[in-house]
């Protein structure tokens, strides 16, 4: 009974991201702003498109405000779930982290890379697959999905893009679950695909954390669970 029930969540999940194919990020006007405050005020163009980022190329000598994630600001003092705690569209995500018991690991020191979905991301899922995953029986099943979302090391937006263009246009990540991950470049928006061939594609780069850096994802990238 169980192993079906793994089965239909793996199928779930895999739909869902090759769903994201079709679903790029808006692209704004021209710049973007970006997280890591370096003091004279100036707009920095993200080195992998032109979607909002998490570092702030701000030069002033007065203090910038601190990069927002789902309306709360993002302290790049604090570690990837003392942060993703208070933002307002990453609600699903702490509660997932919660309910794998990786709390602790991700509040380690790290330093990790995580691809984060939001709220909007795991509700495309198909009906039922989030609840499912959430069960305590399948608390092995859900670790192996949120750890699939992250990459051990600090890897910001500049370090992808060189492994990406280093590698002929694409880039092979090794998650902390085992199983890989493509990064690519698609109209200069970052794009991860997963081993079923589900894409996500990065909202925002670069929000920094004592621990690691966070990236910001549209999507839910999905492991073999068998």
């Amino acid at each position: 009974m169980i192993r079906a029930t793994l089965s239909t969540a793996a199928l779930a999940l895999s739909l869902a991201g090759t769903a994201y194919a079709q679903t790029p990020p808006a692209q704004p006007a021209a710049t973007a702003t970006t997280g890591a405050r370096t003091g004279t005020t100036a707009t920095a163009t993200t080195p992998v498109g032109t979607v909002q980022t998490g570092v702030q190329a701000n030069t002033n000598a007065t203090a910038t405000a601190p990069v927002m994630v789902g309306g709360a600001p993002m302290l790049p003092t604090a570690t990837i779930v003392a942060n993703a705690s208070k933002a307002g569209n990453l609600t699903t995500l702490v509660k997932a982290v919660q309910a794998a018991d990786l709390t602790a690991t991700l509040s380690g020191p790290g330093p990790f890379t995580v691809f984060a979905p939001t709220n909007e991301a795991f509700g495309r899922l198909a009906p039922g697959t989030l609840d499912t995953l959430l069960k305590p029986e399948q608390k092995p099943s859900l670790t192996k999905v949120l750890t699939y979302h992250v990459v051990p090391g600090k890897l910001d937006s500049a370090a992808l893009k060189a492994q990406i263009e280093a590698s002929g246009g694409t880039a092979t990540l090794t998650t902390v679950e085992g199983q890989p991950i493509k990064a690519t470049l698609e109209n200069g928006a970052l794009v991860l695909t997963d081993v079923g061939g589900g894409k996500s594609y990065v909202t925002q780069y670069d929000v920094e954390q004592s621990n690691g850096v966070v990236h910001v994802v549209n999507g839910v990238l999905a492991p073999k669970l068998g």
